[in-house]
């Protein structure tokens, strides 16, 4: 696995020759060694057919691809940064939350409006993160980006995890999400505007959740 965490806002990357790491454009913060950036045309997807599934489905952040050998330090606007370890499964992740990424996993969109339906159309809304979100899929790791820090919120069966669709980050492994509507404390003291919408998921995996419901 390439990642060091350096910071709770900064990691590092070790690249070597043969092996491709993918950024968020910006997000190098310094380098050792002889290590090359160039803009990825198809944003760590293969062939021009990635490249079009992506743009339609907006998840079109413009991507560096790392290569060569040595060290590269990466962060993005003082965001905190978790490391994901995926040893043959699948991260559910918005692409603009992606700092960085290993080349060797298999990257997709997902429409949300499958996992759920309608319900899963109105999260995309709600969320303001779109109808689709990006997939990571292998073995290798990803740093995603958050707002005050991150806690992993394991999922089970018959043990669903309810989770505000502001706070939500990231999911992993075989899990069904949900949007639900309930009235809460907010509503009950006049703080909150409309329905309070609750973001279930079920099954089984891993929920990442940040300690804040601001948007990237």
């Amino acid at each position: 696995m390439p990642f060091t965490t350096l910071t709770s806002r900064m990691v590092e990357a070790q690249v070597m020759p043969g092996q491709t790491l993918f950024s968020q454009r910006g997000a190098m913060l310094a380098y050792r060694g002889d290590v090359r950036f160039t803009p990825s045309i198809t944003g760590g997807q293969r062939g021009v057919m990635g490249m079009i599934g992506r743009r339609v489905a907006g998840e079109a952040t413009p991507l560096m691809t790392v290569e060569g050998q040595g060290t590269v330090m990466f962060g993005h606007g003082g965001h905190h940064v978790q490391v994901i370890d995926l040893v043959g499964d699948t991260l559910y992740v918005e692409s603009d939350r992606l700092l960085a990424f290993d080349g060797s996993l298999r990257q997709g969109t997902m429409f949300m409006g499958s996992q759920g339906g309608v319900m899963g159309m109105v999260r995309g809304q709600v969320t303001g993160q779109g109808l689709f979100t990006t997939t990571l899929e292998g073995h290798g790791s990803a740093a995603v980006m958050a707002h005050g820090g991150v806690i992993e919120l394991p999922i089970s069966p018959g043990r669903p995890v309810h989770v505000d669709p502001q706070a939500y980050v990231a999911h992993r492994g075989d899990v069904r999400n949900k949007l639900s509507t309930a009235i809460g404390w907010r509503e009950m003291v006049g703080r909150g505007s409309g329905e309070a919408f609750q973001l279930e998921l079920s099954g089984t995996g891993m929920v990442y959740v940040q300690a804040s419901e601001e948007k990237l």
